[in-house]
């Protein structure tokens, strides 16, 4: 699981280094893709490919469908994690993401998020509001116990 928040470089050629904890859940490459609020999410192979099974299972015939598959896909690469443990992000992305030389890598369970700084920073400004975020999650039901 991808847990806590990390600041990192990217280097000029793109490169990010990949938290340590993070690396072993890698091994078999990850794929970035462009996530939904400025960011890039990064997921592992095995995550990328259940969402691929239930993104096949939309009819083509839905428009909103279509623009999911257009910026899931159009907006992702297939990384693998070097021996200095990174990844390179391709231009696009980077520039998608506003990443120009720092970079927040936040664990959000199955993937992460890389997100810009300050982008970052806005939306932890919205995740630190306790009153709204009671009132913004109440109807998740979330529970410790499996029912």
């Amino acid at each position: 699981m991808f847990l806590g928040q990390y600041q990192h470089n990217v280097d000029s050629k793109g490169r990010l280094t990949i938290p340590v904890r993070y690396r072993d859940m890698l091994a078999d490459g990850a794929y970035v893709t462009q996530g939904f609020e400025g960011n890039l999410m990064v997921m592992t192979v095995s995550a990328f490919g259940m969402i691929t099974k239930r993104v096949k299972q939309m009819s083509i015939t839905d428009p909103k469908a279509r623009l999911l598959r257009r910026l899931f896909y159009s907006n992702g690469e297939r990384v693998d994690v070097d021996k200095a443990g990174r990844i390179l992000i391709p231009q696009f992305l980077r520039n998608t993401a506003g990443l120009n030389g720092e970079a927040v890598v936040v664990g959000v369970g199955d993937y992460f998020e890389i997100w810009s700084p300050e982008a970052w920073a806005d939306q932890a400004t919205i995740l630190e509001d306790a009153d709204s975020n009671a009132e913004r999650f109440i109807a998740f039901d979330i529970t410790s116990e499996i029912p």
